[in-house]
């Protein structure tokens, strides 16, 4: 990539934003664009900035990170958000990828770890492993409560669900039974050379199968996949 990558903190603990400033900074391929410290100027420095990379707490004041993840996504959708957690199974790194996100980070993740998930993000891929998203998703999609219930009991947004889900369904149907096997595989975890040896064909063809099932359904990234797999049924927990 000629040119540099661009990346947007956001989080309210000044010293974390500092220090991944200057983690990122320190790379030559990689540009700071700007500082936020809560999820409302967040979405309003992506607005009016458009970086390539969010880095986005989800505990902030004002707007919390996963709105601002929504709201960016929606406003956005060629920027890409990092989620950064304090654990990496937990319904704050769940709620992330629902609303939009292409990855999370752990708040101590190693310098290089953090330099390499921009890059990778930016470039259209998945950074959390596949197999780390279906043991979050399948902890927390199908036991449904809470925020789940409190939807459900607002009629608008119950209505709204359903209408996605519908629209979702639509487009899965539209998947050939090859796309289809390629999108179970994606949510059980299997990488591109795993899918290739499943299928005895050649990871190129794995990869023009990918793309085709990602552009179908409407989707950017491997990650959203496996959300999408989960939440429509396509795959269940535990199986």
């Amino acid at each position: 990539m000629s040119e540099r990558i661009t990346v947007a903190l956001v989080d309210d603990q000044p010293l974390l934003r500092t220090g991944f400033s200057l983690i990122l900074e320190s790379e030559p391929d990689l540009a700071v664009l700007g500082e936020a410290s809560d999820g409302a100027q967040g979405v309003q420095l992506v607005l009016n900035r458009a970086p390539d990379v969010v880095l986005m707490d989800v505990r902030m004041p004002v707007m919390d990170g996963i709105e601002a993840t929504r709201r960016i996504v929606a406003q956005r959708p060629d920027t890409r958000v990092i989620i950064l957690t304090t654990f990496d199974l937990d319904e704050y790194a769940f709620a992330g990828l629902r609303a939009g996100a292409s990855a999370f980070l752990l708040k101590d993740v190693a310098p290089e770890e953090l330099v390499e998930a921009v890059r990778v993000v930016a470039a259209g891929d998945a950074v959390v492993a596949p197999r780390v998203t279906r043991r979050l998703l399948e902890a927390y999609v199908r036991p449904r409560g809470g925020a789940e219930d409190a939807v459900q009991a607002d009629p608008a947004a119950a209505r709204q669900r359903a209408l996605a889900r519908e629209e979702g369904e639509r487009r899965a149907g539209e998947l050939t039974a090859r796309e289809h096997e390629v999108l179970v595989a994606l949510a059980a975890g299997y990488s591109n050379q795993e899918i290739a040896a499943e299928f005895f064909v050649s990871e190129a063809t794995v990869k023009t199968h990918v793309r085709r099932v990602l552009a179908k359904l409407g989707l950017r990234d491997r990650v959203q996949a496996v959300v999408f797999a989960y939440e429509h049924g396509i795959v269940t927990p535990g199986g």
